[in-house]
């Protein structure tokens, strides 16, 4: 199966049913295919053959999903950049995928020839709301401008591409060790198991209005689209979580009743006063990208019994990797589950072994939902896909250190290169933030290391506070005092207005810790 499947079989078996709000836009399954099916014959037009890279460069909106499976139907690989990426990295990927189209919008882009010039490999872009000057700077780089508004191609589906399983779907680029990022490489087959498997455990159906306030470029946000049109459900595409009230109005007036959100989301709505709304059709809520804190999970599930709450492990390489049954979220709330259906799950030590229920080890993922590995970086791929059991077979190696209890459900530790070595042990910042969590008043929290000349590394707790909340350093220290050993306790605390974070929305660790090296004059207390 291919992924544009999804679509083609949704809009035949569904063809008047609204599959897409955005805004003010309402689309049928039927619209959607036909104004896709336009776009694909004009990639094709432009010269996209299979296997080409069609990078798309969009805001959450209509024609970012039509960008997606248009170039799927043109048998190409899409690649989602988030609008917001600067003009260099930009550049970075184009060459580096050597995308032979983009789709984007006219007021993003400088009008000078120029700034074209350094993208070689780029023959077509398809822009909407292009100003007649970035027509002709296009026009002089030699590069050929499509006005997206103007496609006249017959609304029917192009001639088969002949793709199969095992071709690439998409490109998900995320950050590299090199400091450039690096392609992630998802295939067809990638893609439908790791979708089959999700809506599996969340017993998805085409009743289900999923509202998506996430970026389309970041993996987590892109399968709400893939798996919503899959089962034929009703996908309330939003820009982003910035306006809180807007969303959860949008979602009492849409009928929503999947709501994939992620820790930063759950800090805003524990910061809001829902008492006065009621969610009669929401039947579960999804966090994955960062481990939800405990004390978010007992909040949450206060503020939205009739949901159920699926605390889930995932990453771009495979997806998806765990969840935790709602069922056990009182039983283990700690807990990101057991592997997902269709896949297998593990803990080893530094040798490959498989580690004894308890100890801590590096979390393996054997499935169909692996990626092929990184574009066009083999020393990085064979760092993480090593050889399985079965001879000639590939496994993802995580990078991230987990436990596992006697029944196999799985506990995360945190990154291999997040672990706190002070005063000879090590520390889990996982552990010391869900204590952080447990005091009233505290909204977010991120505990790294920092260099300390004594101890090796001094623990540095950096916090943002609930809007009226009166909490001291000293209080925090007291609090830690009473919940953890003396070695697992911060050194450093720093209340700030707000926390770093990645494009999708993870706090970021590390410009926390190059932060604090270019401060070196932040005084540790005592």
């Amino acid at each position: 199966m291919q992924v544009e499947q999804f679509l083609e079989n949704s809009a035949r078996q569904f063809p008047d049913k609204i599959a897409l709000t955005c805004g003010e836009e309402r689309l049928t399954y039927r619209q959607i295919e036909e104004r896709a099916n336009q776009l694909a014959h004009a990639l094709i037009a432009a010269g996209v053959e299979r296997g080409d890279r069609v990078v798309t460069v969009l805001p959450n909106s209509i024609e970012s999903v039509l960008a997606i499976f248009a170039t799927l139907k043109a048998g190409a690989v899409f690649v989602v950049l988030n609008p917001t990426t600067k003009a260099d990295k930009l550049t970075y990927i184009l060459n580096n995928c050597r995308a032979s189209a983009m789709i984007t919008r006219g007021g993003r882009f400088s009008s000078q020839p120029e700034s074209w010039t350094d993208r070689p490999h780029l023959r077509s872009v398809f822009m909407l709301g292009a100003s007649e000057t970035q027509s002709a700077s296009l026009q002089a780089a030699g590069k050929k401008m499509i006005p997206l508004e103007q496609l006249g191609q017959e609304p029917i589906q192009p001639p088969t591409k002949k793709c199969i399983d095992i071709d690439l779907a998409a490109l998900i680029y995320t950050s590299g060790s090199t400091g450039r990022p690096k392609g992630v490489m998802v295939t067809h087959l990638n893609i439908v198991s790791a979708a089959t498997s999700i809506t599996t455990y969340l017993e998805s159906t085409a009743d289900d209005v999923v509202i998506n306030t996430l970026p389309l470029a970041f993996d987590y946000g892109l399968y709400q689209l893939l798996m919503t049109f899959k089962v034929g459900g009703t996908l309330v595409l939003h820009d982003s979580f910035a306006f809180p009230t807007v969303v959860i109005e949008k979602i009492i007036q849409e009928g929503v009743t999947g709501f994939p959100i992620v820790p930063t989301v759950s800090a805003l709505l524990l910061q809001m006063d829902l008492s006065k709304y009621k969610f009669p059709k929401l039947r579960y809520i999804t966090n994955t990208a960062a481990a939800l804190p405990v004390e978010h999970i007992r909040k949450l599930r206060s503020l939205f019994p009739q949901a159920k709450l699926y605390s889930m492990y995932g990453l771009t390489e495979c997806k998806r990797v765990s969840y935790l049954p709602p069922e056990q979220l009182d039983i283990r709330p700690s807990s990101v589950g057991k592997g997902m259906p269709n896949e297998e799950v593990y803990v080893v030590d530094e040798n490959g072994n498989r580690v004894a229920p308890g100890v801590v080890g590096e979390l393996v993922i054997r499935g169909a939902n692996v990626m092929k590995g990184y574009w066009e970086l083999p020393e990085e791929t064979d760092r993480c896909l090593k050889p399985g059991p079965p001879p000639g077979e590939k496994v993802l190696y995580s990078g991230d250190l987990f436990r596992a209890d006697e029944e196999g459900y799985l506990y995360f530790v945190g990154r291999k290169d997040d672990i706190i070595k002070t005063r000879g042990e090590k520390v889990s910042p996982r552990e010391v933030e869900d204590v952080l969590y447990a005091l009233e008043g505290i909204a977010e929290a991120a505990v790294i290391g920092v260099p300390d000349p004594i101890l090796g590394s001094a623990i540095k707790a950096v916090l943002t506070l609930h809007p009226g909340a009166q909490i001291t350093k000293q209080d925090v220290l007291r609090h830690c005092a009473a919940k953890l050993e003396d070695f697992m306790r911060p050194k450093i605390v720093e209340f700030r207005a707000s926390l770093p974070k990645t494009e999708s929305g993870k706090i970021s660790k590390r410009l926390i810790a190059d932060e604090h090296r270019e401060t070196a004059d932040v005084a540790p207390i005592a």
